[in-house]
């Protein structure tokens, strides 16, 4: 998983934010000479332990309270967002894609590594049947969310995504995309 983390957000740039930032397990992978790296963790446990990491590794960097489906910049205001395993835990992705829409200038990007619903019928029936167990297990996770279809459905236009498995884990959180969705500016169809 730090390689794909490495790949992801090693394309970060300009005015960047992380939904979700969790402990930083990111934050060695950003690429030097961002003009702003803003982590958003609206836990406070979290937030603690990211921001003790986040001196030690990144002390320019800045940690807020706030939640993905609130995000307090202006909009078109941020050139790359970050998402790891956020949309598969956030309650509903939608209000989180449109914060993220509205947040990103054009031609902005997003980074994804998600978990995601499989396409193989007998392990997408699985993940349903231990959606809620796993969900009250891993904190939130939507081990069947269909979170490419949305991230296409926001209006994001889908760049370099690749679907992988994740090995080591169970079965119901195997499937895994990551990308980039990039936001079209106005004039472009």
């Amino acid at each position: 998983m730090s390689a794909r983390r490495r790949n992801l957000v090693g394309r970060a740039r300009g005015r960047t934010v992380e939904l979700g930032s969790g402990t930083g397990l990111n934050l060695g992978y950003y690429p030097d000479g961002l003009d702003e790296l803003i982590l958003t963790e609206p836990e406070p446990a979290m937030r603690t332990r990211l921001t003790r990491r986040m001196r030690r590794s990144r002390p320019h960097a800045r940690v807020l309270d706030a939640s993905a489906e609130q995000l307090p910049f202006a909009d078109g205001t941020v050139d790359t967002v970050v998402s790891t395993l956020v949309l598969c835990t956030v309650d509903d992705p939608d209000p989180v894609l449109r914060e993220i829409g509205r947040v990103l200038r054009p031609g902005g990007q997003l980074l994804f590594l998600e978990h995601v619903r499989s396409e193989s019928p007998r392990l997408s029936l699985w993940q349903d049947r231990l959606a809620g167990p796993w969900r009250r297990f891993a904190e939130g996770c939507h081990c069947n969310r269909a979170t490419l279809e949305r991230i296409r459905a926001s209006g994001l236009k889908l760049d370099d995504v690749q679907e992988m498995v994740w090995r080591g884990m169970p079965p119901i959180v195997r499937p895994l995309i990551t990308g980039v969705a990039i936001k079209p500016s106005p004039t472009s169809t």
